[in-house]
């Protein structure tokens, strides 16, 4: 499939808040309980300001997923740490796209002075443990029993890779 990664635009945000809704009412990869609003978009593209956000569009410009990095904290002693996050619409995992985005976060992460790259994952996202375990994350702290959702609870696992 042929795709490409671009910075984020605002044009992108209705197709981003679909693919980060299907996640919210199907999985546990997103942690709110019920559908974000289109609003949501706004907030998410000021949490992530001055850092990498990408999507990945196919030739005719459907956004495929998207993965953005911001601050670990706005306190400064903290600026060498950052948050990702990496969604891909479910009829295109496993091809590829998600891996291609992380790579392109962490090596601008790189260049911007960023050592340490943080996950927060669920336990019951068995799928993004394994990938970001693949791509050299390691377990650095878990809250136990911290999440309800659908009826269960799960922990909440936060991962590390120095960049």
């Amino acid at each position: 499939m042929d795709y490409r990664l671009e910075p984020v635009s605002i044009e992108d945000g209705d197709q981003i808040i679909d693919i980060f809704n299907y996640y919210v009412e199907n999985s546990f990869a997103a942690y709110p309980e019920s559908k974000v609003p289109d609003e949501f978009f706004g907030s998410y593209l000021n949490l992530t300001q001055g850092y990498p956000f990408l999507v990945a569009k196919n030739m005719g410009g459907k956004v495929l997923g998207f993965g953005s990095l911001r601050p670990y904290s706005l306190l400064s002693t903290f600026s060498g740490a950052a948050e990702i996050t990496n969604f891909i619409s479910p009829e295109h995992t496993g091809i590829g796209i998600g891996q291609q985005i992380l790579d392109s976060l962490l090596d601008q992460a790189k260049r911007m002075g960023i050592v340490t790259v943080l996950a927060s994952i669920s336990s019951l996202n068995q799928a993004s443990l394994a990938f970001h375990k693949k791509n050299g994350f390691v377990e650095c702290g878990r809250f136990v029993g911290i999440g309800r959702k659908m009826g269960k609870g799960f922990d909440v696992i936060w991962m590390q890779r120095m960049v």
